[in-house]
């Protein structure tokens, strides 16, 4: 996990500015908005496309067909790292879609949402909450919020299958009734609706311009207490990791894969 130089969740601007759009469009040090590469995808993704709207949708659509993963890392990855990868956790694929839109200009933050722990049952074991990086997207003169980036649709189906196998209403990191895409009008979440507004954080502090602000944020020591962020999400990884490809394996071949209760 991350070892990059500490930044404040909002650099510290003048705190009107954060209502500013025009404030979320900037680089940082993660996000090279110059890399030739990231930039070349963003351009190739919306060429065709002749609004802002258009533009926001054709990205999201390409972050969230990036296979959802989790594997051992010291430091989070750049887009063009993520982009070279093919495939990513939350924090790798928020900061992927954060790079991509602000290079054709259209602010992107990510907020705050402290997920309840049953919401990711069955995906993690023993936690009672986790911090989720919901990117707001700003287009026709709004911010519209989404979660729906993290899976794609390979693990949204076989997620939501076990969730009717198991008779929950929520796990895997989703909720039954939950959004599995964002249409670029309204804000759309896997957890669902009441869930994401009971739970979202509101106000400046909640507010992060990129995943190295969001994991060196108050909020994040406060919910990842016990040990370091490296230690305390790479022990995770191998039992995650098995968990993920057995729900790939069974949207694959529609047949369930033996795997022990959780």
């Amino acid at each position: 996990m991350p070892t990059q130089k500490k930044q404040s969740a909002v650099r510290a601007p003048q705190l009107a500015a954060l209502d500013e759009p025009e404030h979320w469009l900037g680089p940082t040090e993660l996000l090279d908005l110059g890399d030739a590469k990231v930039r070349m995808r963003a351009r190739s993704l919306t060429q065709l496309s002749k609004t802002d709207r258009e533009k926001a949708l054709a990205i999201y659509g390409f972050v969230k067909r990036i296979p959802f993963a989790k594997t051992f890392k010291l430091r989070l990855r750049t887009p063009r790292q993520v982009i070279e990868a093919g495939r990513g956790d939350a924090l790798d694929k928020v900061g992927l879609l954060l790079a991509l839109l602000r290079i054709v200009d259209i602010p992107a933050r990510i907020r705050w949402m402290q997920l309840p722990g049953e919401m990711l049952r069955g995906l993690i074991s023993h936690m009672s909450s986790a911090a989720r990086p919901v990117v707001e997207i700003y287009v026709g003169g709004k911010w519209l919020a989404t979660d729906t980036y993290i899976f794609d649709a390979s693990y949204m189906a076989a997620a939501r299958q076990r969730l009717a196998e198991q008779g929950w209403e929520c796990g895997y990191g989703i909720h039954r009734d939950g959004s599995q895409i964002w249409n670029g009008v309204q804000d759309a979440f896997l957890v669902g609706e009441a869930t994401a507004q009971a739970n979202l954080w509101r106000g400046n502090e909640a507010l992060f311009e990129d995943p190295v602000a969001f994991v060196h944020s108050e909020a994040w020591r406060n919910t990842h207490p016990a040990i370091s962020s490296t230690v305390h999400w790479n022990i995770m990884v191998p039992a995650m990791g098995k968990v993920i490809r057995e729900l790939r394996e069974e949207a694959v071949s529609g047949a369930p894969v033996p795997r022990r209760s959780s």
